[in-house]
């Protein structure tokens, strides 16, 4: 598979952030992924689905919303991981420079969500509703993106594990509030984390199917 893959530095406001930038020969889009509470660029369930992602013609943009003295103040505290408003912002200000920046400024952008991170990629989403073309949640708390959920006008495809249960409720009201096209796939047999053999895979192609028909469109 011919790709390009960079470490990049992301100005934000006041921080620079790290991020890992895949980008396919020809690509027809490109994904940012919001990680979940606790987790990093490097998390291996969304590296996973980066790589089907890649494998498919989409970029992808795999990054720590946190700095390094964030992290640590984190760490400590978790007051940084469950702020949706600030990760939101973090996220909106990625998707200025992915449309600012040479490589990447002509094509459509999506975002991947997991967990509390869905939440913040929903807030952005209604914030950049000219940028952002589609949004999918992995296990996410939709919920949690409060009164923008009334405002997101991105193609929203959620995610949820069989076996998640009240996590598949909260999904089920946040669906009823998306006011654009939404869609709420239960994967069978999956718990929260999707570590069940077969259930990551079925999220990766879930979620490439629904990029590759909204960001190439």
């Amino acid at each position: 598979m011919d790709v390009r893959t960079s470490e990049v530095t992301i100005p934000v406001g006041q921080v620079r952030l790290v991020a890992d930038l895949v980008l396919p020969a020809d690509p027809v889009g490109v994904v940012l992924f919001a990680h979940g509470s606790g987790s990093s660029r490097h998390s291996p369930r969304n590296t996973a689905v980066a790589q089907v992602l890649n494998g498919r013609a989409l970029g992808t943009v795999l990054v720590d919303l946190l700095t390094p003295a964030e992290d640590v103040l984190d760490s400590r505290t978790a007051e940084l991981r469950f702020d949706i408003p600030f990760l939101a912002d973090r996220l909106a200000g990625i998707v200025d420079w992915l449309r600012a920046e040479p490589a990447t400024r002509q094509l459509a952008i999506g975002l991947f969500g997991a967990s509390t991170g869905a939440a913040a990629a929903l807030v952005s989403a209604s914030a950049r509703p000219d940028e952002v073309r589609a949004v999918v949640s992995r296990g996410g708390r939709p919920d949690l993106a409060g009164a923008a959920l009334a405002a997101v006008r991105a193609p929203t495809l959620l995610l949820v594990g069989g076996l998640d249960k009240q996590v598949i409720t909260l999904n089920e009201q946040a669906r009823d509030a998306l006011p654009g096209q939404v869609e709420l796939r239960v994967v069978p047999g999956a718990t929260h984390l999707f570590e069940e053999p077969g259930t990551l895979e079925q999220v990766a192609d879930d979620a490439t199917d629904w990029f590759a028909r909204h960001l190439a469109a």
